[in-house]
């Protein structure tokens, strides 16, 4: 590997900032405002989170296989571009559908493929750091990467208004010059070494794996919804009825995220799991933690219309999402030093219970300047949980298998989505039913719940040795 030059570290990361700024428009800002114009209103909520759902079912299976089968790649273009290419031109195709879109079905035919094409790039893409650079400089790399990742959200601060203006087109016409552009950086700046001969071996047990994940999380989120939904029709609509439902919401997202990991960990490392149970708990503390963050971000343009009664939603939802990045940016700087001092699973606790504060603060939040500081105290857990947790997680893997432990968390953090907004948009139409607006309170206040208990879930997980 030759060494990196300053510029480089910007050249084979750029196109992370293309493919976030993708994530940062679409999930929080378009697909709500679409969705809520395509669908009846008392189940805008039930729809939203059903295409978020398929959409990220399709991540779940689409990234991983598409970064192995370019591990196996003999392209002379190399090994990851290519796949970054054709992905980003199918990008652009299918973004145009979901800006054509006349109805909810083409939307989500729109998103799926978008989901499909997204993660071809997404998954190869993954691979260039450690191809490209040496082991002295993957730190520097790596933080590059992470401002790239965290940029859209300040970015996409002017999508917001052009939406609630009615420019879609123009906002996706940007998102979509965003990815060209950063594509043709990447892949005309960025020299790969050709792969000259194929690794041996079957993929076909791998592959599998990746389907019987993604099926494990599916047949389980979807299992748990039904039971929520069941339970909500089943149920009158008198205060203790609805406790009753609300519980079974936090019963089946909580449940959903411990089965779905224990099953997923079982096909994944076989006996091997029941000799690790520190690290299969560090990964429901871990889906608890992105289930509810990925969930508040999803829901957040709904409340602000719903509950607060905002009318431009999508640009104070745009507005509130780079408080929460700036804040995150800020924390994980802090966190990322001081875990070293402390200790990791002290900082990540520490995280749950902030996030979860600054959850529940926004159940009484009645003004934007209000909502922007419980954005504030959101990012500053999020922030600290990102930069600390995946190191806990590095500490639990067993030496020389941090590629197939890890892996399998990657995995299942799609599901943590699945699991969020699949259950929680139609519970809270439940409660919509009752009385419009009360359902986002609801979930936003399981949302919290989940946060409460992805820190009490690390009291199984035990460390036994800490990177230096």
């Amino acid at each position: 590997m030759k060494r990196m030059r300053w510029y480089d570290y910007i050249t084979c990361n750029s196109y992370w900032l293309g493919l976030n700024m993708v994530t940062a428009s679409i999930g929080p800002i378009i697909l709500p405002f679409l969705v809520a114009l395509f669908v009846p209103a008392e189940l805008k909520a039930t729809y939203l989170g059903r295409v978020r759902a398929i959409g990220l079912a399709v991540a779940m299976m689409v990234q991983p296989m598409a970064g192995l089968l370019s591990d196996r790649s003999t392209s002379r273009w190399g090994r990851r571009r290519p796949y970054i290419v054709v992905g980003t031109l199918l990008d652009v195709v299918f973004l145009a559908i979901v800006a054509a879109a006349t109805g909810y079905w083409s939307l989500l035919l729109g998103i799926v493929l978008l989901q499909f094409s997204s993660n071809i790039a997404h998954g190869p893409l993954q691979g260039l750091i450690p191809d490209l650079v040496p082991d002295s400089q993957r730190g520097k790399a790596s933080g590059v990467k992470a401002i790239m990742e965290l940029l859209p959200a300040f970015l996409v601060m002017g999508i917001g208004p052009l939406v609630d203006k009615g420019y879609l087109g123009v906002a996706i016409g940007i998102v979509m010059g965003s990815l060209l552009l950063t594509m043709l950086i990447t892949c005309l700046t960025v020299h790969e070494e050709p792969l000259h001969e194929k690794p041996t071996g079957s993929i076909r047990e791998p592959l599998l794996r990746i389907v019987a994940l993604t099926l494990i999380f599916v047949v389980v989120s979807l299992a748990s919804e039904r039971l929520v939904s069941f339970v909500g029709k089943a149920m009158g609509k008198t205060p203790s009825h609805l406790l009753v439902v609300s519980l079974t919401g936090l019963l089946a997202m909580a449940g959903a995220i411990f089965v779905g990991v224990y099953l997923g960990a079982r096909v994944g490392l076989g006996k091997e799991a029941k000799k690790h149970p520190s690290f299969i708990w560090w990964v429901i503390n871990r889906l608890l933690f992105l289930a509810a963050i990925a969930s508040v971000r999803d829901f957040a343009q709904y409340f602000m219309s719903d509950v607060m009664r905002i009318e431009n939603a999508a640009t104070v939802t745009s507005v509130l999402l780079g408080v929460v990045a700036l804040f995150l940016i800020l924390s994980a700087l802090v966190s990322g030093w001081l875990s070293d001092k402390v200790g990791r699973k002290r900082l990540v606790w520490l995280a749950g219970i902030i996030a979860a504060a600054g959850t529940f603060m926004i159940l009484f939040s009645r003004s934007i300047p209000v909502i922007l500081f419980c954005g504030c105290v959101i990012g500053t857990g999020a922030g600290t949980f990102m930069a600390v947790n995946w190191a806990l997680g590095t500490d639990l893997v067993p030496p020389g298998e941090a590629g197939l432990y890890l892996g399998i968390s990657n995995l299942a953090g799609a599901g943590a989505g699945i699991v969020g907004s699949g259950i929680g948009g139609p519970l809270a139409d439940v409660f919509n039913a009752y009385q419009q607006g009360l359902g986002y309170l609801v979930i936003f206040g399981i949302y919290g719940a989940l946060f409460l208990l992805s820190s009490l879930t690390l009291v199984k997980v035990r460390v036994e040795r800490q990177a230096s």
